[in-house]
């Protein structure tokens, strides 16, 4: 697998990832378009070692808490390099591959699912050590109650970055916020048990599988305890619910990539 700075010939594919739904990388002179994504279809760039993507409000308060994350050892996310004139954010490049729907089975399977809550569970803890008080962020899929730990909220395939078959680093924190645990690991459980319907579930290329034992697995990996558990079956109705109605509204507002995903 090819490492920073590349080494690939123009126009050469490359099957390293970063970022949503990305996967698959056309190198054009010293950048690599990074193809893939919803929201930021081919506006996600690969230069040497940074990836350059299109910044949001709050942006600066992400990379903040990045920065904060790696100052307290959870190096499992991008290092942030800052934000270019031009408006975009400069991220470091994360070794590894992101799968992208259909999902390759490798990434279907219980070992690969546990090691992404495992992960989720090192963010969870790392972030109680760093202060989530002082910054802004997006309240489009955050927890409503708000809570102790800095929540992913869109812990989907496309978000991680495996390494051999198992999750190395989380990709993506627009919609990181404040939150409870279970909050995180209900919305993770409806993206990657997944809690779907089955036409939709076989539009993103997941097989059939045991979906309660999938479920135990996330929890057992996470390490919550009986109440926790209980807690995370009562919030999947709201993970369900909140993660259509955001399709809803992209869709509402004509963003292309969203309409083609509901169509």
């Amino acid at each position: 697998m090819p490492g920073h700075g590349g080494g690939f010939a123009p126009g050469e594919l490359a099957t390293v990832g970063f970022g949503s739904s990305v996967r698959c990388k056309l190198r054009t002179m010293d950048d690599e378009v990074l193809h893939g994504g919803v929201a930021n279809a081919g506006a996600v760039i690969r230069r040497g070692p940074h990836v350059l993507r299109p910044s949001n409000h709050h942006s600066e308060s992400i990379h903040r808490m990045l920065n904060a994350l790696h100052g307290v050892g959870f190096k499992q996310v991008p290092e942030p390099v800052g934000i270019d004139p031009d408006g975009r954010e400069r991220l470091g490049y994360i070794k590894g591959e992101v799968p992208i729907p259909p999902f390759p089975a490798w990434a279907q399977t219980d070992e690969a699912l546990a090691s992404v809550a495992v992960l989720i569970r090192g963010l969870h803890d790392a972030s109680t050590q760093i202060d989530l008080a002082s910054e802004t962020w997006s309240g489009e899929m955050a927890d409503p109650r708000g809570g102790p730990v800095l929540c992913h909220n869109d812990v989907c395939l496309e978000n991680v970055v495996f390494r051999d078959e198992r999750a190395v680093a989380l990709l993506d924190f627009d919609f990181a916020a404040p939150g409870r645990r279970v909050f995180d690991i209900a919305s993770f459980a409806r993206m990657c048990v997944p809690i779907d319907d089955d036409v939709n579930a076989a539009r993103l290329g997941w097989s059939l599988a045991d979906l309660p034992s999938r479920l135990r697995l996330v929890v057992d990996a996470y390490g919550l305890d009986a109440s926790d558990r209980n807690e995370v079956l009562a919030l999947l109705d709201h993970a369900i619910e909140n993660g259509g109605g955001f399709v809803r509204r992209r869709v509402q507002a004509g963003e292309p990539g969203f309409i083609q995903m509901w169509e």
